[in-house]
């Protein structure tokens, strides 16, 4: 079956990476492969791939019957803005590699997530099952840990970090019997922090007005934040626009011009400390222009990092 599960991705990230193959250039491809142990891929052992791969990966292979037969992915747009099928295919398809040619063990390094392994597939199950957890949790800077329930919607990986987006049914029902409104409750709860978990036995009914893009709209990582989102217009000095350019600090980030100066880009944020860690993670490279809210924000965060500096100067 694992044989069977890489063949599915190796064929998906074939065509994603060709575009339009015929059904004798993917049997060459896959010749060449380390899978195929030189045996050719017959035709309909193919097409009965292309069914399991819709059924598995909701991933439909078409065939363009006007211009020579040749196989496409429909939809690749749906595809690629699936952020957690790209990362299973794209990591599958590495392991595939690594597995067909053993030359490339040890070549290849991966950033570690050190972090909430033994929690993933007790959260995964509660979220696929609508199932309640009790976990036991000591947030960070908290002299103690506590224990509560919550109902688990997302998991959110960021940082070499995961994290479990969850509404916090005391806190809810607190905010009810006070008239809060609205009522219910979530909260973000690092997986590494959580030092026991247990099944409650009971289930909840997923809330289908929380809508997750709403409550990181305007944030960076996974600080959530109900402070209003502002326009930030930032300046990449030397040659920091490309590297802007291939690797975005926000989903907002749009380019605005470019003088002698360097190239300004524009955010739409909420002034959460991970923006700002964001901005000083590129060091000199970066400087907020506006508003002067976050220039003071930066200007104090720098002033108390010189004066750290300064001590044994």
């Amino acid at each position: 079956m694992a044989n069977l599960f890489g063949r599915y991705v190796w064929l998906v990230d074939i065509i994603r990476r060709y575009k339009y193959l015929s059904y004798e250039q993917i049997n060459q491809l896959w010749l060449k492969s380390g899978l195929s142990y030189g045996e050719d891929l017959p035709l309909r052992t193919f097409h009965n791939h292309r069914k399991a791969i819709k059924d598995i990966f909701d991933i439909y292979i078409n065939c363009d019957n006007n211009n020579g037969y040749r196989y496409f992915i429909d939809d690749p747009e749906h595809l690629e803005g699936d952020s957690l099928r790209n990362w299973l295919l794209d990591s599958y398809s590495v392991l595939n590699h690594i597995q067909a040619d053993k030359k490339l063990e040890g070549r290849i390094i991966f950033e570690n997530i050190p972090s909430g392994h033994l929690w993933l597939t007790t959260i995964t199950d509660a979220i696929r099952q609508n199932k309640e957890l009790f976990i036991t949790y000591q947030g960070f800077g908290k002299p103690k840990n506590n224990s509560f329930e919550i109902e688990p919607y997302y998991l959110k990986v960021v940082t070499r970090r995961w994290y479990v987006i969850a509404r916090n049914p005391y806190y809810s029902q607190l905010n009810a019997k006070l008239g809060k409104s609205p009522s219910d409750v979530y909260r973000v709860y690092a997986l590494d922090r959580i030092l026991k978990i247990e099944e409650t036995g009971n289930s909840f009914v997923l809330h289908k007005d929380f809508n997750i893009d709403k409550f990181f709209e305007g944030c960076c990582g996974v600080t959530n934040s109900h402070a209003d989102i502002e326009r930030v217009t930032v300046m990449a000095y030397d040659n920091f626009a490309d590297y802007l350019r291939s690797l975005p600090l926000h989903s907002s980030q749009k380019e605005l011009e470019t003088n002698d100066n360097g190239t300004i880009f524009e955010y739409h944020v909420k002034p959460t400390i991970e923006f700002f860690q964001a901005i000083l993670a590129k060091g000199e490279q970066l400087e907020i222009l506006e508003p002067e809210s976050m220039r003071n924000v930066m200007w104090n965060i720098t002033k108390r990092l010189m004066e750290y500096y300064n001590r044994k100067r």
